[in-house]
């Protein structure tokens, strides 16, 4: 045959169901063992079809807008606990769970996971549908059928087809990203509600939404709805973070544990009402504990690569804050990309308004500094007036008393000052002669300022394009008289020889 069933990649405790030698197609031991979404932390689903990161109506796998939900009646971290609406003080008794969910448990294999592996052999290696050579171009199209994911692979008239998807190990369409992991305790009580809304509504409708959900809490008056935050989704959805404040007798209050809350809206009744108020989604933001992150890394994802994975996890660029996740198909990929695109254009739109706020910033700074050397030039007029008022009083203090001797000796020192100032040499001399230049140059200037004129581009451009031409038009003519003076010098000089060999025959 032309395939080697090797044990299962990405999960421990398990074996492989059925062996066959080795072929041409290597690696098809990547089974899926696991149920549930990426992140959804929920019990099983029992289906045994679905892998670590699909098999569920969400396959995000990715931190950017939460973690995923669950198919049917998961409600996450959150199932067990008090399910009444005031959440019973926090004193609700949890049940005990020996796992956390589909996607950190290891379920015992059902026998159709092995049927499902050996009917996709079959189809991919040697189909019995006709019974001659067109079966090996009917393998090869199922072969072609798997690269894509998507199609039926016939192989058998008494068995069913196989189904293809995007999550089997032969797909080609897939690659490894890195999600940012939330930082959030579950403590904080921080839910996510995606709502299928715009973001001017949900702002416009803000304590509106605020009132329909307190009333799908119940209405108690001890809790408090508080909006985190709302974030803009593509394709005209939006995220609302939200927690929920609870108050005790007392006086004292704290938040409702994200689990619980998330527990709450996971209801068959609650979801229902959420749906009414266009939620679409819903999911805690709490971080992953360490045992968490090392079980994710551990085992790859469903239909990756382990040596591709590994890889991934070696080219993480902030271990601490990101964490690899696959991109599976086309969608998955145009989903990241509009996500990015928005988050871009977040930033751009907060870079405006930073750049609005600097320059609102850098006007105050000028109109401070112009108040600021305003009140210098206030304080040095106050701090002469204030001068002014202590000599008066001085001399009303000094009047009828003889002068001192240091008093004297400071008159004399302001009389050699005084001299000094008046001497034509001297700094009057030159303090008048600056105000002479200063007021020429103002007046020059105002002249100046006065015939100023302004020419316009293209005329002052054909102004040059004239004057070149007079140039060059004026070099030419130069040239044309230097010719001609060597010409005439060369007459001269002729006529000079001429006369000087008649007068030697004359004489």
């Amino acid at each position: 045959m032309a395939f080697n069933f090797g044990a299962p990649s990405g999960t421990s405790g398990t074996a492989a169901a059925t062996a066959a030698p080795a072929g041409g197609f290597g690696g098809f031991g990547t089974t899926s063992t696991t149920a549930g979404s990426a992140f959804s932390f929920s019990a099983p689903a029992n289906t045994g079809t679905t892998g670590l990161f699909g098999g569920t109506q969400n396959k995000g796998f990715g931190f950017g807008t939460g973690f995923g939900t669950t198919t049917g009646t998961s409600t996450g971290l959150g199932t067990g606990l008090g399910t009444g609406l005031g959440f019973g003080g926090f004193n609700t008794q949890q049940q005990q769970q020996t796992t956390l969910g589909g996607l950190f448990s290891q379920p015992t294999q059902a026998p159709t996971q092995s049927n499902q592996l050996i009917n996709t052999a079959s189809a991919l290696s040697a189909p019995t549908l006709l019974g001659d050579e067109r079966d090996a171009i009917l393998a090869k199209w199922n072969q072609l059928q798997a690269f894509w994911g998507t199609g039926k692979g016939y192989f058998n008239n008494n068995i069913p087809p196989v189904e293809f998807t995007q999550e089997n190990p032969f797909c080609r369409f897939k690659a490894v990203g890195y999600s940012c992991m939330p930082s959030n305790k579950d403590e904080d009580g921080l839910v996510v509600l995606v709502f299928n809304k715009k973001e001017t509504d949900i702002r416009s409708q803000q304590q509106q939404l605020v009132e329909s959900l307190h009333k799908v809490l119940g209405g108690n008056q001890t809790l408090t709805v508080n909006v985190e935050g709302i974030k803009t989704l593509p394709d005209d959805q939006t995220e609302v973070v939200l927690y929920v404040v609870e108050r005790s007798p007392n006086g004292t209050s704290r938040r409702v544990p994200a689990t619980t809350l998330y527990a709450h809206f996971e209801q068959a009744n609650v979801k229902t009402q959420l749906q009414q108020l266009g939620v679409t989604l819903s999911m805690t933001r709490t971080e992953l504990s360490p045992a968490q992150i090392k079980q994710l890394l551990q085992n790859p994802p469903a239909g990756v690569d382990p040596i591709i994975w590994e890889q991934a996890k070696v080219d993480n660029p902030d271990s601490e804050k990101l964490i690899p996740v696959p991109m599976v198909g086309f969608k998955e990929l145009l989903r990241r990309l509009k996500v990015q695109d928005q988050m871009t254009k977040q930033h751009q739109t907060r870079l405006d308004i930073i750049s609005e706020d600097i320059s609102e910033l850098q006007k105050n700074q000028t109109t401070t500094m112009a108040k600021i050397a305003q009140y210098k030039r206030k304080l040095m007029d106050l701090s002469h007036r204030t001068l002014q008022v202590l000599i008066k009083q001085e001399i009303q203090r000094k009047s009828g008393y003889a002068i001192q001797a240091d008093e004297e000796q400071l008159r004399v020192q302001l009389d050699t000052i005084q001299c000094e100032l008046n001497a034509p040499t001297q700094f009057k001399g030159r303090l008048n002669e600056l105000m002479s230049q200063i007021r020429m140059q103002n007046h020059f200037g105002a002249v100046k300022s006065e015939e100023r004129y302004y020419i316009d581009a293209d005329l002052l451009r054909e102004i040059k394009q004239h004057l070149k031409q007079q140039q060059e038009g004026l070099s030419h003519l130069i040239s044309i008289i230097k010719d001609d003076l060597e010409d005439i010098k060369l007459v001269e000089h002729g006529l000079n020889e001429t006369i000087h060999i008649r007068g030697g025959v004359f004489s």
